[in-house]
C-alpha cells in the first residue's frame, strides 16, 4: 500500500543513531544520508525516510500518529525496543508485550524517536 514514509527530524544524525539501532534490531541495514541530507532506509518494499522540513520550521511530531515495524518473534521486538532505548528513544505506553484484541493478540512495544514521533513495534504470533 505504502511507497515510503518520511518523518521530520530536527537533528539528522541523532535520529539516524536511534533508527540504526533500533530498525538494525529488526535486520535492516543503517540509513543512507542523500546529497540534501536525508536519511533513507531502503527495503524491498518500501521506503522509510527521515529529513528536516523543507519549510525551514522545526520539525514536530504528530498526535496520534503511530508508525509501526513489523518484527519476526518476540525476541527481535523486544531488541527494538531496547537498541531505541540504548539510542536517544524513550519509553512510551507500556512496556513491550501482549495486548489482547477482541479476536486476536499482538506483541507489541512503543518508543518515541529524537524528535518526539512515536513509533512501535509489531509481532503477529
Amino acid at each position: 500500500m505504502f511507497s515510503h514514509i518520511m518523518i521530520g527530524a530536527n537533528d539528522i544524525e541523532k535520529s539516524k543513531k536511534f533508527y540504526d539501532a533500533a530498525l538494525g534490531a529488526l535486520g535492516h541495514a543503517p540509513g543512507q544520508i542523500d546529497e540534501k541530507g536525508r536519511c533513507f532506509y531502503f527495503t524491498e518494499t518500501g521506503v522509510f525516510a527521515l529529513t528536516k522540513p523543507i519549510n525551514g520550521e522545526a520539525a514536530s511530531h504528530g498526535n496520534g500518529s503511530t508508525i509501526g515495524f513489523a518484527a519476526k518473534n518476540e525476541q527481535q521486538a523486544d531488541e527494538w525496543h531496547a537498541a531505541g532505548l540504548a539510542n536517544g528513544g524513550e519509553s512510551c505506553e507500556d512496556l513491550p508485550g501482549y495486548r489482547q484484541g477482541p479476536n486476536f493478540k499482538l506483541y507489541l512495544g512503543y518508543l518515541k524517536d529524537p524528535a518526539g514521533n512515536k513509533v512501535c513495534v509489531l509481532y503477529r504470533p
